[in-house]
């Protein structure tokens, strides 16, 4: 980097005078600061809040740490770091110990409670969302909130939390949110800035790494753009658009492909045609590009310096079978040191695992892989498993990954290159294409900022890939963040009891899915404007000096829509008929009779009033549109409230005052999808005579989510017992909650879903591992997962259900937490 001229090292010094505490930390950084994290660091220390959005790996979590370092300059302020998931948590968690050191540094994932009273708590946002209703003293002091990949609002199931915190965090508290490169940031900060106060957006599409793109092409790295850099106005590479129109050229059938293999392929497209016959397509045109092996990408990355890299697979099975097929091909990317130290870490930090349960989680393959230089990551994995990987990775130890597209969430795992196989994926219900902002995510892990002079994401060849359309989902940054908040029981009863339901209205109103349907009002809005205006002047031109031509032109636009009807309905009673042709005749004679029938321009005027009438019914749909939008919140809200008045959680006065009653002070504490059925549970006492081992099975059928494709448990492989008793009852309290949600116009939630009731029963009674996987029919990690959500109601009924039913959950609990699950940290 070049020594700074005269009049920028004055600007910086100057800069240093008016923030003493950003050059104060900036100093203490590895890298000198980038524009956009000193403007949001400028921003914290003039007190105002921040929205920073900003490339994967650009280093957002530093404007963050800034925050965290502001509070801890203060005796008794404090820090709040949240994340979406409880994996970027664990590894905030150990690198803020390794900067203030354990005693500062708390953790708080549901399941996980380490130093919950200390200045520095990372937490999931779902654990500050319960703090916030709790008004727990925790919040004493808090002078600052970080929301780690704050897109994930987005998200349709855990987007709403988001919100709430937001909403209902004191205005003494300031904000860092940290995003993802979205194209409607300024929106969200508009939104930020009217909820929270002062908050400055600061937007950055600048990598500090630069992306180099490529297609991988029978071995050969091409360039995705004839410009390197590969700029959104950079030219495709004109050699893989003429790669692409010789294979469409080549090939009219898959049978024209196979004859052509069939007759000698290469050689015999050289041969001399014989007489009367078809010279064949040159075999530049016809030579199928066959897809390179994983082994051969591997070692061609290898060879070419471009490892570490991650290879995106969009499947667990695609992922495992990848790290399977380079073992077999005898892959070894790493030294003999190198073999040791790997070693040494993975016996070091999987040393809690049972003897017997190494062969079950196929410990000694995954072992050997790892000495390879080779690794899976997807959510299957035991989350140990996962952090090993991430890890040695991050220690450049592990170079080839074969991962999910979860990596791309927030994880610290950059790496020098990444692979995409394929730029599709199943989505639950059929293979889509990823869009521009998933590309983004993916290909953003390429680049180590202080490592790599460049990152490279790899796109391999297709025979239907289109480099123009590879072109434009690379050039593209449109990653727009739309608000997936919707008004919960639980949600509306924790409002009621703070604020009223009035006031609730209010807060609701303020959420940022009102602020954009407000919005897009504003946009129809301005649209019956215009198309008001074009409507007078539509009635201008018709404008008839023998009558009101508007009047009549609605007469005969009646008439003609029912003589219409009249001909299509011809299975229409005689009876009915014939009142439609009264209806008819009335209506010929009053156009008749009506001045603007004998105009001599009648007809003229006519064309005008058909216009007129079109804009008005298109009209007429964009205020129905307005009405429907706004307070859409509220009015949800509303119907919530009504549903908990009928099943009596709420109870409204004679003057309309809502107050809860004593389950809805229950309701207050019990968080989830399915809070109404598990406090109508409790309410009326079904699950009063369950062991142990029938609770934890219960409740996870509450929590789990089964596969799409995944067929529903029969009655006999359920648990026997006063379990039956219990799941019979609260599937049939599902059905009749679900009937008074429809009457009330709510969604309600799914079925009870029993498919993981046997082995969580199995696992709560002790059963072995292997055993338990085996009822499951999952991996390890997805296991793991399931029992911790069991584990979360589980504990949240210790709290809230009668001394009986809390006393069950609780041997349920600690029944559950063992094993891998209790030695698993996420």
């Amino acid at each position: 980097m070049s020594e700074p001229g005269p009049a920028e090292r004055f600007a910086r010094a100057r800069a240093d005078r008016r923030h003493p505490l950003t050059s104060h930390f900036a100093d203490g950084q590895r890298f000198e600061l980038d524009a956009f994290q000193v403007a949001a660091c400028h921003a914290l220390e003039e007190g105002s809040g921040v929205l920073v959005a900003a490339p994967t790996g650009a280093g957002k979590t530093l404007v963050g740490e800034f925050a965290v370092h502001l509070a801890m300059r203060e005796p008794g302020e404090k820090a709040f770091y949240t994340t979406p998931i409880k994996a970027l948590s664990n590894q905030k968690f150990r690198e803020l110990v390794d900067v203030y050191g354990p005693d500062e540094v708390g953790l708080l994932t549901g399941d996980v409670s380490i130093n919950g009273d200390a200045r520095i708590v990372v937490m999931t946002t779902e654990v500050l969302r319960n703090m916030l209703y709790a008004d727990s003293g925790a919040l004493r002091g808090l002078r600052f909130v970080v929301m780690d990949e704050v897109h994930y609002l987005a998200d349709r199931f855990r987007g709403p939390v988001w919100e709430e915190v937001i909403i209902h965090l004191p205005r003494t508290v300031k904000l860092v949110c940290l995003s993802a490169t979205v194209s409607n940031a300024e929106e969200f900060g508009d939104w930020l800035d009217t909820v929270r106060g002062d908050t400055e957006v600061i937007v950055s599409e600048t990598r500090p790494v630069p992306l180099e793109q490529h297609v991988l092409v029978r071995g050969d790295l091409l360039p995705l753009f004839d410009d390197r850099a590969g700029a959104a106005t950079a030219r495709v590479n004109q050699e893989l658009m003429r790669i692409r129109s010789f294979k469409g050229a080549s090939f009219e059938s898959n049978r024209r492909a196979q004859q052509f293999r069939s007759a000698g392929g290469y050689e015999a497209a050289h041969r001399r045609p014989s007489r009367g016959s078809r010279r064949p397509v040159r075999s530049a045109n016809v030579r199928r590009i066959e897809r390179m092996d994983r082994p051969d990408v591997v070692r061609l990355l290898d060879r070419d310096r471009l490892l570490p890299a991650i290879f995106f697979i969009f499947s667990r099975v695609g992922c495992e079978a990848a790290v399977t097929q380079v073992r077999r091909a005898g892959v070894r990317l790493t030294s003999h040191e190198e073999r040791d130290e790997i070693r040494r870490i993975v016996d070091e930090r999987t040393r809690t695992l049972a003897d017997e349960d190494l062969g079950v989680l196929g410990f000694w393959e995954w072992k050997d892989n790892l000495e390879r230089g080779v690794a899976a990551h997807h959510a299957g994995l035991l989350p140990v498993f996962k952090e090993v990987v991430e890890d040695l990775f991050q220690r450049k130890l592990v170079k080839v990954v074969f991962a999910t597209e979860t990596l791309a969430l927030g994880i610290n795992m950059p790496a020098r290159t990444v692979v995409l196989e394929k730029l599709e994926k199943f989505n639950g219900e059929a293979r889509v294409a990823i869009t521009s902002g998933e590309y983004t995510q993916l290909t953003g892990r390429a680049g180590r900022r202080g490592i790599d002079v460049e990152g490279h994401a790899v796109i391999q060849w297709t025979e239907a890939m289109d480099p123009q359309s590879v072109a434009s989902l690379a050039s593209r940054r449109t990653y727009p963040l739309n608000s997936s908040f919707r008004p919960t029981y639980n949600m509306a009863v924790n409002l009621i009891d703070q604020f009223g339901r009035q006031r609730a209205r209010e807060i609701l109103e303020s959420s940022f899915a009102q602020f954009q349907a407000d919005r897009a009002v504003v946009g129809l809005a301005r649209q019956v404007r215009e198309h008001e205006e074009s409507l007078a002047g539509y009635a201008t031109a018709m404008t008839c000096d023998r009558g009101d031509f508007v009047a009549y032109s609605g007469i005969r636009r009646e008439l003609s829509d029912l003589e219409r009807q009249n001909r299509k309905d011809g299975s229409a009673s005689h009876a009915a008929r014939q009142q439609r042709q009264h209806e008819i005749q009335a209506l010929r004679r009053r156009m008749q009779r009506h001045p603007c029938h004998s105009c001599p321009d009648r007809e003229s005027h006519a064309r005008w009033a058909e216009r007129y009438w079109k804009l008005k019914r298109a009209t007429d749909k964009i205020r129905r549109q307005i009405t429907t939008r706004t307070g859409s919140i509220a009015r949800q809200f509303d119907r919530v409230v009504d549903v908990l008045a009928t099943l009596d959680y709420v109870a409204v006065d004679d003057e309309g005052a809502t107050s809860l009653t004593e389950a809805g002070h229950t309701m207050r504490r019990i968080y989830g999808e399915r809070d109404l059925l598990v406090a109508e549970a409790l309410r009326t006492g079904i699950w009063r005579e369950l062991d142990a081992a029938g609770m934890a099975a219960l409740v996870c059928c509450l929590v789990y989510e089964p596969r799409r494709d995944e067929a529903t448990a029969g009655e006999h492989a359920l648990p026997r017992g006063t379990f039956r008793t219990a799941l019979t009852a609260t599937q049939r309290l599902w059905a009749e909650l679900d009937e008074v949600e429809h009457d009330h116009h709510l969604t309600g939630t799914a079925e009870v879903a029993t498919g993981l009731a046997q082995a969580m029963h199995a696992w709560a009674r002790g059963a072995a591992l292997d055993r338990v996987l085996s009822d499951a029919d999952m991996a390890a990690g997805d296991f793991v997962r399931w029992a911790k959500q069991t584990i979360d109601l589980l504990d949240q009924l210790t709290l809230v259900a009668d001394r009986r039913v809390a006393a069950v959950a609780r041997t349920a609990l600690d029944a559950v937490r063992r094993g891998i699950v209790a030695y698993s940290s996420v």
